[in-house]
């Protein structure tokens, strides 16, 4: 998440040096990429059940901060405008808390999502649920 954090950060840095008037669009675009793959990537853990994924997510929304912005930085001295080490001291309070909160709040809601998804089983494999006696079926 970090190095698409990064990425994305350093393109819009890009492309404000060629548009510096016309960001609307490509700002709402790269926002939507970055919540769409945190929100879905949390909902595929939370429907495969894995262990601990909340925590994984706290984790890793704790390290895409910092990270994407030493990699913003890092980017943009490169592909953009040379950037100097006196970026990182933004980048690395303003810039990394957007990001954490950029992956811990579509996270939160791809995990909430994404375990409220019913898995079906394959044709011809019972399920957990056991049957009942004939006896016991309620009327209907």
């Amino acid at each position: 998440m970090a190095l698409l954090h990064g990425a994305a950060v350093t393109v819009l840095a890009k492309y404000e040096v060629f548009n510096p008037t016309d960001q609307t669009l490509v700002i709402s675009l790269a926002l939507a990429i970055l919540v769409g793959a945190a929100a879905g990537w949390s909902a595929v853990d939370a429907w495969r059940d894995k262990p601990e994924r909340g925590k994984n997510w706290f984790i890793a929304a704790l390290i895409a901060g910092p990270v994407s912005g030493v990699l913003y930085v890092i980017g943009r001295a490169v592909f953009v405008d040379q950037t100097g080490v006196s970026e990182l001291g933004g980048a690395l309070t303003g810039g990394a808390a957007f990001s954490a909160l950029l992956v811990l709040i579509p996270a939160g809601l791809g995990l909430f999502v994404g375990g409220r998804i019913t898995k079906t089983a394959p044709d011809g494999e019972d399920t957990d649920v056991e049957a009942q006696p004939a006896s016991e079926k309620p009327a209907g």
